[in-house]
């Protein structure tokens, strides 16, 4: 109640404190020191700043640019990208709002424009961002039909909500444009390839596709959804023996002349036999991991532990380490595991223990060896560096990458 009534008590008077200050700073701007003092020389020193990912010293050019000119567009403009870059997006969006309402040039306009189809893009507050930034984006061509900022990021904006062709076409226009973003939209164009080469069939693959550095999650999903391995093991797996069956029948023919206490003694014995093969062969004991049970991807990882896949498998504790990155070798070793498993050729395991390696850095006694053979003779993983010829057994790999190996091991095994 104390609390409370000091609050009542002080709250008025902070109030008229921040609202005087606010009258006295609206009354004057900061009178510049140097030649170099200007709005559009802070402005465009943060932007610089921002690019170098520096966003305090971003953050203090634009302001210090609004101090001279509390109407510059451009700062308030430059601050919603630092805001938004640093995840303080409700600060981005009443940026913008100020950046929009002093826009007076066209160059405002468009700086403001494309900076929320960033903003839609990185927030996603609303359920309909995309359709948010098309609208910025409609208005940034009808000012310029030629810049290419406003294409690359809705490029962007179609990429990260999965529409990849439409995300190509917008790349492409940047390049056909030949003013900026060149080398940006051609990386992304070489990107999109990849995807398509790997054709991924299902939502989660194209998510996990953007990812930069797959997990044990992010493969075990792909697994799952993609390769579809539960399905593909169970084919595999010897049906329940038909032997039971078998020695059923031959006791009702032998034992026609027994008594009728006899006949139903050996007939349960026999039902015995067949609900005890059939529950070893199709119901084995489900495995659990203690790190998953908040996880977006925890059925998919139970259902690789099922699989019983090596290399993913629970640690000692029983932990699966969903987060954890995996590496190109260690990825290595669980498709070869794969390819065991589908094409019954046990030996792969060591058959390539006493070659010579392939890679300048894959030397014969590395864990990865063998595993590192097995899935590039077959095509399946290939060098990381096609120039040295390195494999990088120790550096992770992307969710496209992860993609395209799959989408080889189905074309070489015809699991399309």
């Amino acid at each position: 109640m104390k609390f409370e009534k000091i609050r009542t008590f002080i709250f008025p008077i902070i109030v008229c404190i921040a609202l005087s200050s606010l009258v006295s700073c609206a009354s004057r701007a900061r009178v510049a020191v140097s030649q170099l003092d200007t709005p559009g020389h802070h402005t465009f020193t943060g932007l610089k700043l921002l690019e170098l990912e520096k966003y305090p010293d971003a953050q203090r050019e634009f302001t210090m640019a609004i101090e001279l000119n509390k109407n510059y567009s451009k700062a308030y403009t430059g601050l919603a990208l630092v805001n938004i870059f640093t995840g303080k997006l409700n600060n981005a969006a009443e940026n913008l709002t100020l950046g929009s309402k002093y826009a007076t040039s066209d160059e405002d306009k468009l700086f403001n424009d494309v900076s929320k189809i960033r903003y839609y893009s990185i927030s996603k507050a609303d359920s309909n961002w995309l359709e948010l930034a098309g609208n910025q984006f409609n208005e940034a061509v009808k000012i310029d039909s030629k810049y290419s900022p406003a294409y690359y990021l809705m490029g962007m904006a179609y990429k990260d909500a999965l529409d990849f062709n439409k995300a190509s076409q917008m790349f492409t226009k940047v390049i056909q444009l030949k003013t900026d973003h060149i080398a940006d939209a051609d990386a992304q164009l070489k990107f999109l390839k990849k995807i398509q080469q790997a054709m991924p069939a299902t939502l989660e693959g194209k998510k996990i596709a953007m990812v930069e550095r797959l997990t044990r999650a992010n493969a075990a999903a792909l697994f799952m959804h993609e390769l579809k391995i539960n399905e593909l093991y169970k084919k595999q797996v010897p049906q329940a023996p038909e032997t039971a069956a078998k020695e059923a029948e031959k006791i009702s023919v032998e034992t026609q002349t027994k008594d009728v206490e006899k006949i139903t003694a050996e007939v349960r014995d026999v039902g015995k036999k067949i609900i005890e093969a059939v529950t070893t062969v199709s119901a084995p004991a489900k495995l659990m991991a203690n790190d998953i049970a908040d996880h977006p991807f925890k059925k998919d990882i139970e259902g690789v532990l099922e699989t019983g896949i090596k290399g993913m498998e629970n640690d000692p504790k029983g932990n699966f380490k969903p987060n954890e990155v995996l590496s190109r070798g260690e990825y290595a070793i669980i498709m070869e595991d794969i390819l065991i498993k589908l094409t019954g050729e046990k030996d792969l395991a060591s058959r390539y223990v006493n070659s010579k390696s392939l890679f300048p850095d894959v030397p014969a006694d590395m864990p990865y060896f063998n595993a590192i053979i097995s899935v590039t003779s077959r095509e399946i993983m290939e060098a990381k560096n096609v120039k040295t010829g390195e494999f990088a057994p120790l550096k992770p790999l992307s969710g496209v990458e992860a993609l395209l190996t799959i989408r080889k091991l189905k074309d070489k095994l015809n699991l399309n």
